[in-house]
C-alpha cells in the first residue's frame, strides 16, 4: 500500500491542502530525526541526532500552521544535512506548489547570513531566534544596554524586560546572469528580551564551572577536554614553592556575564516585541507534532527497507497527523483539554464495538451518554447502525 502512493499523488494533495491555509497565518518550520536500522535507504546517514540516538537517521522537515494548528507540508532529508542547509530548497518547493505570502517562524539553527538573504530574496516574512554571540546583535544591544531594564518595558505576563531596535540588514544577492552581486539595505527588526531569573541561573552555573576548572588546574587533575576553557578563562602560573595557581581573566569573564539572561528574535515583519515573543513561543506546535509522529504514529524508527515504502509511509503518517491535529484543535475549542489528553479521549471512543457480517449492514455496539457527548463536542455525529 505504501509503495503504491506516487509522487504525483502527493504533489496534488499538497497543492489542494495549501489552498485551505489561513492567508496571514505564520507557519512554524522545523526538523527532527528519525532513526533507522536499514542499510538500503539512500538518505539514511549518520548526523547530529536530536534524540542522541547512535543509529543512522533521516531528517524530517515539517511545516505547521500556528493558528489552524494543522500541518501543511513535509519533506524528508538526508540524515547528515544540517538545519541551516534546508531553507533554499524548501523555499523553491513552496514556490512550485504556489504557496505565496508565506510567513515562517524558525529557531536559531536557521539564522545564517545565507538563509536570511534567501528569505529576503523570496519576499518571505520571517520571525526567528538568533544567537546572542553575533556581532551585529551585540552591537545593537550595547547601544541600549544601560537603559534596558525600565519598568515601562517590563511584561508582567511573561516576566521579562523587552526592547525593539529597528536596524538595517546588509542584503547581498549574487546574480550569475548579470555577473555581479547586488547589495542594498533591507529593514530588519531586532526584539531583545531580558529574564532576570535566567540571568541569575546562568551566572551561578558559570561560576560553578569556573570553580571546577580552577580546582582541576591547581590540583593537577586536568581534563584534556577542558584545555581550551583553561586557556580562555585563566592565567596559569606554576612555581616550585607555591605550585600551580590559576587566576581568572576578569575582562573575559565580565564580557561573558554581560549577556546572560538576554535572548533575541529577528524579523522583517512589523510587530511589537510581546507579539513577536508569543508568536515564537507558539512554535511549539511543531515540536508537539513531532511527538505525535514518533509516539502516537509509531515513527521513531522507519521500519521499512525500500525507498517507495518509506515515501508512502511518510505520506500516510502526514495524513494521519492532520487528523490528530484537527481532533486536538476541536478539543481545544470545546474546552475538552481541561479534562482529557488526546490519547485519553481517543481511548474513551476506542472501546465502542462495531460488528460486520457478510450480507448485513454495519452494527454499532452499545454507547454510553458520555461517549455521545464527546462526539457532539468534537462536531461529529455519533456513529449508528446502518
Amino acid at each position: 500500500m505504501f509503495a503504491s502512493i506516487t509522487e504525483e499523488n502527493k504533489q496534488q494533495f499538497f497543492t489542494l491542502q495549501g489552498k485551505r491555509r489561513l492567508e496571514n497565518e505564520f507557519w512554524a518550520y522545523d526538523t527532527t530525526t528519525i532513526s533507522s536500522y536499514s542499510e538500503t535507504l539512500r538518505q539514511v546517514q549518520y548526523g547530529h541526532n536530536k534524540e542522541h540516538d547512535r543509529l543512522p537517521q533521516l531528517n524530517l522537515a515539517l511545516v505547521f500552521g500556528q493558528e489552524s494548528n494543522l500541518p501543511f507540508y513535509y519533506r524528508k532529508l538526508a540524515g547528515n544535512i544540517p538545519d541551516s542547509k534546508t531553507i533554499s530548497r524548501f523555499l523553491e518547493e513552496l514556490d512550485i506548489l504556489g504557496y505565496s505570502r508565506v510567513k515562517l517562524v524558525m529557531d536559531r539553527g536557521f539564522s545564517t547570513k545565507e538563509n536570511i538573504n534567501r528569505l529576503f530574496q523570496s519576499h518571505v516574512k520571517f520571525l526567528m531566534s538568533t544567537k546572542m554571540s553575533l556581532v551585529y546583535i551585540r552591537e545593537e544591544l550595547d547601544a541600549i544596554y544601560d537603559t534596558f531594564r525600565s519598568f515601562e518595558q517590563y511584561s508582567d505576563d511573561h516576566e521579562l524586560y523587552y526592547r525593539t531596535v529597528r536596524t538595517t540588514w546588509n542584503y547581498t544577492q549574487h546574480r550569475p546572469y548579470k555577473g555581479d552581486t547586488l547589495e542594498e539595505p533591507r529593514r530588519l527588526y531586532i526584539h531583545y528580551y531580558y529574564n532576570i531569573d535566567q540571568a541569575a541561573e546562568d551566572e551561578k552555573e558559570f561560576d560553578r564551572l569556573l570553580i571546577k576548572l580552577k580546582q582541576e588546574l591547581e590540583s593537577g587533575n586536568r581534563d584534556s577536554e577542558h584545555q581550551k576553557l583553561y586557556e580562555k578563562y585563566f592565567m596559569i602560573k606554576t612555581t616550585p614553592v607555591r605550585g600551580t595557581k590559576a587566576q581568572v581573566r576578569e575582562e573575559v569573564v565580565a564580557k561573558i556575564r554581560r549577556y546572560y539572561g538576554f535572548f533575541a528574535l529577528i524579523t522583517n515583519e512589523t510587530m511589537d516585541a510581546v507579539t513577536a515573543l508569543e508568536l515564537y513561543r507558539n512554535k511549539d506546535v511543531v515540536e508537539k507534532a513531532f511527538g505525535n509522529v514518533k509516539e502516537r504514529l509509531n515513527m521513531r524508527r522507519t521500519l521499512v527497507s525500500s525507498e517507495q515504502s518509506l515515501d508512502g509511509k511518510l505520506f500516510v503518517m502526514f495524513v494521519a497527523l492532520i487528523y490528530l491535529s484537527h481532533i486536538k484543535k476541536r478539543m481545544q475549542v470545546a474546552g475538552l483539554l481541561k479534562e482529557y489528553t488526546l490519547p485519553g479521549l481517543l481511548d474513551k471512543l476506542d472501546v465502542i464495538e462495531c460488528f460486520e457480517q457478510p450480507g448485513r449492514s454495519l452494527r454499532v455496539g452499545e454507547m454510553v451518554e458520555k461517549q455521545e457527548d464527546l462526539y457532539h463536542a468534537l462536531g461529529v455525529k455519533p456513529p449508528a447502525s446502518l
